[in-house]
């Protein structure tokens, strides 16, 4: 491309999504914990989450995804791919170009992004920008999580929230307006909480310890300042997303939110004046996927005809890091929305 790119949007030109097979109910994570089905669910609103098994990785779940999201858009090829994730298959090397050459693209643009459970909405705005300045045409985006490779079987703060999936779009060249447009993309960060969602050690400023300290390799959450920040965060960047949009409130027809937990998710609409049924939500069936979570909503949602063509969408998203991101959609006219096989 190049000058010819001058003007041009990224749209979204399909979606799809993948959930590992396996099902964990909250009967069977509370027979392991030792803790009712019932508390489990009223702390959380999760009810069963997908999760992967052994020998599957984040890749796997990544390659699946992408391939129903190109399907989506009656594609074959792109010339980005990025995957948005915490949890790639090695520290080194990147997920995403074994994720790209798995898909028959071999020798295209291929990068992680993490910024945690913003990470979907923070590649939106890379890919927005690259297709502006002319360096790709399409792009594949997917968020595909394997959380519980992070978490501590035993440890019911964790083990009850987070999950598995993998969503994807594909984005195209387009013109700024049509139907499928990302809008402004609003992005935020404040790393003096960076210790409230962490993985302690795997990383240079702490590797990875003797193998009996296994604590310092799994995922810890400051629940009630991530729930104070989740809320305030999404909330306020929602309503910058939307103004930047040129809407308003009322010309939203769903939030689309990361699915972090059920209170939040109510806090946020409470917060934001909307009724529940204008916030989209499949946190119940596949808990908390963090970089997957808005893709695997928008996908579902738009298979099962929660999402029409026309409907104003907002998505709003906070994580680790701590960062958060928003922008608006009008859900375009996919050719035939991608279901994922049984």
């Amino acid at each position: 491309m190049g000058p010819a790119a001058a003007g041009r949007a990224a749209v979204l030109a399909g979606a799809g999504h993948w959930l590992p097979p396996r099902v964990l109910t909250n009967e069977e994570l509370g027979d392991r914990l030792g803790t009712p089905a019932t508390w489990l669910h009223s702390r959380t609103g999760i009810a069963r989450r997908h999760v992967v098994q052994p020998g599957m990785a984040t890749s796997d779940l990544a390659v699946e995804a992408g391939r129903l999201a190109m399907a989506s858009a009656g594609t074959t090829e792109v010339d980005t791919v990025i995957v948005a994730t915490t949890t790639p298959d090695r520290i080194c090397p990147p997920t995403a170009p074994e994720v790209a050459a798995r898909l028959g693209q071999p020798q295209t643009a291929a990068f992680d992004l993490n910024a945690a459970c913003s990470g979907f909405l923070y590649a939106l705005a890379v890919v927005g920008g690259m297709i502006a300045a002319g360096t790709a045409r399409t792009a594949l985006v997917i968020g595909a999580e394997t959380l519980t490779s992070l978490i501590d079987p035993q440890d019911r703060a964790t083990s009850a929230i987070f999950a598995d999936g993998a969503g994807a779009v594909v984005l195209r060249a387009g013109t700024p307006g049509e139907p499928g447009t990302i809008g402004p993309v609003v992005l935020g960060s404040d790393g003096t909480g960076s210790d409230l969602i962490a993985v302690p050690a795997g990383g240079s400023r702490r590797p990875l310890p003797p193998a009996p300290d296994t604590g310092a390799r799994c995922l810890t959450v400051s629940g009630p300042e991530v729930f104070r920040h989740a809320v305030t965060r999404m909330t306020s960047v929602t309503h910058q997303a939307i103004s930047a949009a040129g809407w308003e409130l009322d010309d939203v027809d769903r939030v689309v939110a990361h699915q972090a937990n059920a209170h939040i998710l109510a806090a946020v609409a409470r917060k934001l004046g909307i009724t529940p049924h204008r916030m989209a939500t499949n946190i119940a069936q596949v808990g908390n996927t963090s970089a997957a979570s808005i893709p695997l909503l928008l996908s579902q949602d738009a298979a099962d005809g929660r999402i029409e063509p026309g409907d104003r969408l907002v998505l709003t998203a906070f994580g680790a890091g701590l960062t958060w991101a928003a922008t608006t959609l009008v859900w375009p006219h996919l050719p035939e929305p991608a279901a994922p096989a049984p």
